[in-house]
């Protein structure tokens, strides 16, 4: 492991183990992964059943899927007592994303081209994804470091300033490794780190190959979703049980700034939304990337008092001082510099103001 004295200390601090207790558990090996058990729920399977009567089951499993994993966060059943059936909820999860993939709306903008004809949307992602690099990575927040780190290709969203837009925007070609591959490669790395996460450019076009690979994978790491977090509401339905950290961003306090610059529509409701479903299904970290400009007046607020009255003044907060104009920014005469000093300042001393209490250090 790294010798950041933070990551060997992360998983003690009360404050991660408040809001983050299961996570914690399950990076410790003390508890089981949601993929795990969401593996062991048993599906009677129908292939008469229409899309509409696959969802009212999967609608139906999620109350068993919970009660399960109650009984056994509780040390009443064990996970490895419990056989692998032939057809599970993971399994129905990976049937339902398909259906979604044949007109898809996997992402919000929903561009219902079908991807399982290699036909691509606004992602650029066809029906088996690209992966540019699987690490293990150690300069994530504390407590996930070291994160065993799989970055596809393909965006939905287009974000002017991205860091890594040769692989977001598919201008750099990756490779395909098939689920089964890719279960493997993360079995090889048990042992070395705290848990699977999957990013890019953006999981959200990747969900069945993620979903796929889970199928196969027989470690029991956490799974982190790392994304912009501009989903369909039928994708997290999907991704509920299979979950065990959102690792989220929140970019913007309003619609027009996220079509100027990530080229994306209904973006306040699509977010609000989506963090208020992810924080009722697992655990969160949220990061907030700072911008340069008048962003920190107009944008910031807003971001920062919705997360307070909704996630709670201690939910986890990792406030970014990263930004540097990449790709398109210089196109943008007020984000076409890096951030300074007094800007990332002002931002950590606005979120103390607002009560924010579990910020990232």
């Amino acid at each position: 492991m790294s010798n950041r004295l933070d990551i060997h200390k992360a998983l003690k601090n009360p404050l991660v183990k408040k809001i983050l207790p299961r996570y914690v558990e399950v990076a410790k090996n003390k508890s089981w992964a949601n993929f795990q058990i969401a593996k062991r729920i048993v599906v009677d399977f129908d292939k008469t059943l229409t899309t509409a009567q696959l969802w009212k089951e999967h609608r139906k499993l999620m109350k068993t899927f919970y009660e399960t994993k109650a009984v056994i966060d509780k040390k009443k059943l064990k996970v490895e007592d419990l056989e692998i059936p032939r057809f599970s909820l993971l399994d129905l999860k990976i049937l339902l994303t398909k259906e979604i993939m044949k007109s898809c709306e996997l992402c919000q903008l929903m561009c219902h081209v079908n991807r399982l004809e290699e036909e691509r949307g606004n992602c650029g992602v066809g029906r088996f994804s690209q992966i540019n690099s699987i690490f293990c990575h150690m300069g994530e927040e504390p407590e996930i470091s070291p994160s065993l780190t799989c970055f596809f290709i393909g965006c939905p969203s287009h974000c002017v300033y991205c860091q890594n837009f040769m692989i977001s925007q598919n201008l750099e070609r990756g490779k395909i490794i098939l689920p089964q591959q890719l279960a493997k490669i993360i079995e090889e790395y048990n042992r070395k780190v705290r848990n699977i996460n999957w990013v890019g450019a953006d999981p959200v076009p990747h969900l069945l190959t993620v979903l796929e690979t889970l199928k196969y994978c027989n470690v029991n790491l956490p799974s982190i979703w790392n994304s912009f977090m501009y989903m369909s509401e039928k994708t997290m339905k999907l991704l509920d049980g299979i979950v065990d950290l959102y690792l989220a961003d929140f970019r913007y306090g309003d619609d027009e700034t996220a079509e100027l610059y990530s080229k994306v529509k209904n973006y306040w409701e699509t977010i609000t939304r989506n963090f208020t479903i992810a924080f009722k299904q697992a655990e969160m970290l949220t990061r907030i990337l700072v911008l340069p400009g008048k962003w920190l007046e107009t944008d910031y607020p807003k971001i920062i008092k919705w997360i307070k009255e909704n996630l709670g003044p201690e939910a986890r907060i990792n406030v970014m001082s990263q930004y540097t104009p990449h790709w398109k920014a210089y196109q943008y005469p007020e984000i076409s510099r890096r951030l300074t000093d007094e800007e990332y300042e002002k931002a950590i001393k606005l979120a103390n103001q607002c009560g924010l209490k579990n910020l990232v250090k």
